[in-house]
Formats: structure tokens, C-alpha cells, sequence
């Protein structure tokens, strides 16, 4: 990772171009501590430049048809498959996720443009009578228009990947502000889009901080939203929206109910996996884990076995299975939040601290944290981090009860040999997506998914033919059938 920085600059207009005010921001490595990146950090002079590009593109977009949009996202597929070793390297090293799992990461993003492209063929819409014998009613979905995507830094090809495929399918343009630490895996899906034939001013990609996000999000020419972040920045973001249409993916603190039928051979380290992959830096993470009073001592002794043989260490290093956390804040977070359940009287099983004798203080140790209390911050608050929280229940409703009272409520999922039971406890969580006898990071891209009404975890669905649902408006057109200055029939 050592030598000359890389310098990444924005794409407007079917342009790689840098910031109109010449600003420039360095991105240290994660996993080294050294400035790997220098990236045009723009304004809101970029971010309504790019608007207007998307803007002008957007007719053209649309006029497309359903199967030239289809093909040009099976064509950013190619070129993510093409460039597949590359892409998985540097999301590697930029977010800090072992190789293995970049890879995935990055062959999932290819298959979500097959999916967009499969599915656009298959949206279908309605005719029928109106109450008016004389009238038809014919529905169709259109674009938005231009549609504005913030997305952050855990899934830096994957999350981007669900809104771009999505637009493209469906003829929208987008104006895309990826997340300020990866800014170099985001161009490189930006150099396949533009490879890939994608008109110029169809996707646009602006780096910079929150006053391109507002500017983005808040101006008159983005004609719809679509975000994916924490729930605080979320919650602004649907504030400075306003009467747009918004696809917001927020943050998660996902229950883990372990009943005590359970198949623990399975169970446990399924958890731990949903706990430990991509450092905990997931919005379905195993965050809580609820156990009943029998199967307490096996679990947390099977969670700290399986901490025990996470191996920290290069993300490109064969080896290492959990490479750093992204950055200062999540490190500090995860700080935080155990010392405050320590306070309330849990212990540290496993870890809790950062690791030393790494590059940098962001290699965090893989933790275990037992006899967490429900005002813990742990159980209240979404962690982020590689932890397993574990919080004893006398019975099943006292789990439900415990896993409902957090204002978050993504993802969760059930353990139990008794699938009647689990189906009764996945309908009384409050969540919008509950994986019975799988863990909750588990999600295949397909099935809908985001947050429960009510929660703070977002607003619509993403997930195959629900995303492009939620970035296409429905019209009605009211068809007489009667000639003019006839009769009906005549």
C-alpha cells in the first residue's frame, strides 16, 4: 500500500472532471494509516452541475427502451466481471474487509444490474374498466426523473449497486455522492458504468461531504432519493426531501432470538458469522442476542470460541479472516458502547479492546459481551462494530419484548427446532426482515427489504423488483371509446 497516492476525480456529464473550486481531500488507509488517496472534493456548485447534466440527460433516459436498458445493465455487469480482480483488491484496502469478502461483494454488485435487467421486462402494470362503461383505464410506470443516491462506506460497490442498477432499468438519471472513505472503489464502478455504453449525464458521480449531500438531496432538479446510512442522517435527509419520493435503507440493531430448542450446532456460529463479517460494519448484524436461561452457558461459550478464532490481520493476507474497522468514529463507538454496558454490570467474555500491534488503532478485537442489561447502549443502540452482545430472557415473550422496545427494527432473525413457534415470534418482531433458522446479515439481494413501520430504520424496500417499484412513479390514462361527438358503441 506504500508509495504515490492515487488521485480520483468526479464524472460529470459523461466527464472525469475535478472539483470546480480545486479542493482536494486525503483519504488515509485503514489498514496501513497512510494517505492512499487524493480525491476532488466538490461543492455545491459541483453537486448542481451535476444535477444539471442528469437533468438534460433524463429524457433520453427515458426514451429508451425497456430492452436497451436491460442491456446496458447486463453491459455494466460484463465490465464488473471483467474487471473483477482489480475492483475486489481495492474495495480491499479501502474499506478493510478481507479479500474473500470483497470479492463477494463484488460479484454480488454484478448480479444485482442482471437482476434490474431481468426484472424490467417483467414489471407489469394494469388495464382495466373504469366506472364509466365507455372508459378504459391503462396504468404504466415512468421514471422519476433524476434521482439523487448517498451511499456509505461498509458496501461501497454493493449498496451503490442496488440504486444505480435499479435507474438505470428503469430509465431514471442519477446524481450519485458515494461515501467520503471510499472514494476509490466508487469511481472504479463509475469507469465501468461509463465503459459499459451508459449515456453521458445518465450517472453522475460528485465527491465531497454533507454540503453536496444537502445539495443533492434538497435541490428542485432531483426528482427523487435514495439513501443509505445511519438513522440520524436519515432523518435530515427526509427533512430537506420533502414531498419527494425516498427509498432511505437506515440503521439497524438486529435481534438474534436463540430459543431453547434450538439447534445450537448451527445456531452459534451462524450468529458469530453475522456478528464478525465485515468487522460488524453491517445494518443486519447479529447486534443483540436473546437466550433463554437454558441454552445461556453453551452459547456464550460457543460465541467466545468462535471470537477466538477470528484471525485479525492485511486484508489481503490469505489468512485473516476480520481485517480493520473503516474508520475513527465506528472504533469509538464500539469504545463507548461497552464500557457503558460494563457500567451496567455485563462482562467482557471475549475482547473488548482495541488490537495491538497492527498499522493502525482501527483493528479492533472480536468481543463478547455477557449478562448485557436492556438499557445498555448495546441493546439500544445500533453498535456497528465486531461484537456479540448477550442479553439472558426467562421466555419467549419476554424476548419479543425486549427485542420490540429499540426504536430501530431492520433485521432479526429466530433459532428454533420448532418452526410453528419461530413463525410466531418472526410475526411479533418488529422488523422488516426476520431469517428463521439463518442468520440476520443474511439477504440475497431479491427479497424485499428495510425497515419496520414505526422504527427508525428507513422508508420502502429494496431488493429485485421492489426497487424498481419504488424508482418509478404509476400514471393512469382515462381512454373514451366512443368516437368523438358519438356514442358510446357507435
Amino acid at each position: 500500500m506504500a508509495g504515490e497516492a492515487t488521485t480520483v476525480r468526479m464524472h460529470v456529464d459523461g466527464t472525469w472532471v475535478d472539483a470546480l473550486a480545486g479542493e482536494i481531500t486525503e483519504v488515509a488507509s485503514p489498514v496501513t494509516g497512510e494517505v492512499h488517496t487524493l480525491v476532488a472534493s466538490g461543492g455545491r456548485d459541483d453537486a448542481r452541475a451535476a444535477i444539471e447534466a442528469a437533468g438534460a440527460a433524463r429524457h433520453g433516459m427515458a426514451g429508451r427502451g425497456v430492452h436497451e436498458r436491460a442491456a446496458l445493465c447486463n453491459a455494466v455487469a460484463s465490465e464488473i466481471d471483467r474487471c473483477r480482480g482489480p475492483l475486489a483488491e481495492t474495495l480491499s484496502l479501502e474499506q478493510g474487509k478481507p479479500l474473500a469478502e470483497a470479492q463477494a461483494e463484488v460479484a454480488f454488485a454484478a448480479q444485482l444490474y442482471r437482476d434490474a435487467a431481468a426484472a424490467i421486462g417483467q414489471l407489469s402494470t394494469e388495464t382495466f374498466a373504469g366506472r364509466d362503461p365507455s372508459k378504459r383505464v391503462l396504468t404504466l410506470r415512468q421514471p422519476h426523473g433524476v434521482v439523487g443516491v448517498i451511499t456509505p462506506w461498509n458496501f461501497p460497490i454493493g449498496i451503490p449497486s442496488e440504486y444505480l442498477a435499479a435507474a438505470i432499468a428503469t430509465g431514471n438519471t442519477v446524481v450519485w455522492k458515494p461515501a467520503p472513505t471510499t472514494p476509490q472503489i466508487a469511481a472504479a464502478l463509475m469507469d465501468c458504468i461509463a465503459e459499459a455504453g451508459v449515456p453521458p449525464g445518465a450517472v453522475n458521480l460528485v465527491h465531497g461531504g454533507a454540503e453536496v449531500g444537502d445539495e443533492i438531496v434538497s435541490n428542485r432538479g432531483t426528482h427523487a432519493i435514495g439513501f443509505t446510512g445511519s438513522a440520524q442522517v436519515g432523518e435530515i435527509v427526509a427533512q430537506r426531501a420533502g414531498a419527494k419520493p425516498q427509498l432511505l435503507e437506515l440503521g439497524g440493531n438486529g435481534p438474534t432470538v436463540i430459543l431453547d430448542d434450538a439447534d445450537l450446532a448451527h445456531a452459534i456460529p451462524a450468529t458469530a458469522q453475522a456478528c464478525y463479517m465485515n468487522a460488524g460494519q453491517i445494518c443486519q448484524s447479529s447486534e443483540r442476542i436473546l437466550v433463554g436461561e437454558r441454552v445461556h452457558d453453551a452459547v456464550v461459550e460457543g460465541l467466545a470460541e468462535a471470537a477466538g478464532s477470528v484471525r485479525l490481520g492485511h486484508p489481503l493476507d490469505d489468512a485473516t479472516t476480520m481485517g480493520p474497522l473503516n474508520n475513527e468514529a465506528v472504533a469509538t463507538k464500539m469504545e463507548e458502547h461497552i464500557q457503558d454496558a460494563l457500567d451496567k454490570g455485563a462482562l467482557a467474555v471475549a475482547g473488548g479492546r482495541r488490537a495491538d500491534g497492527f498499522p493502525t488503532r482501527l483493528f479492533y478485537e472480536p468481543t463478547v459481551v455477557d449478562a448485557v442489561t436492556p438499557d445498555a447502549l448495546l441493546n439500544l443502540e445500533e453498535t456497528f462494530g465486531p461484537i456479540a452482545p448477550v442479553l439472558t430472557v426467562t421466555d419467549l415473550d419476554e424476548a419479543v419484548e425486549v427485542a420490540n422496545a429499540c426504536e430501530l427494527g431492520l433485521c432479526g432473525a429466530v433459532f428454533s427446532g420448532d418452526l410453528g413457534k419461530a413463525l410466531s415470534v418472526a410475526e411479533r418482531l418488529e422488523c422488516g426482515v426476520v431469517n428463521i433458522n439463518e442468520h440476520a446479515a443474511y439477504w440475497d439481494g431479491l427479497t424485499p427489504f428495510g425497515g419496520y413501520s414505526g422504527k427508525r430504520s428507513g422508508v420502502g424496500r429494496l431488493g429485485g423488483k421492489t426497487t424498481l417499484l419504488t424508482l418509478t412513479q404509476l400514471k393512469s390514462i382515462v381512454i373514451e371509446q366512443s368516437s368523438p361527438g358519438g356514442h358510446p358503441n357507435s
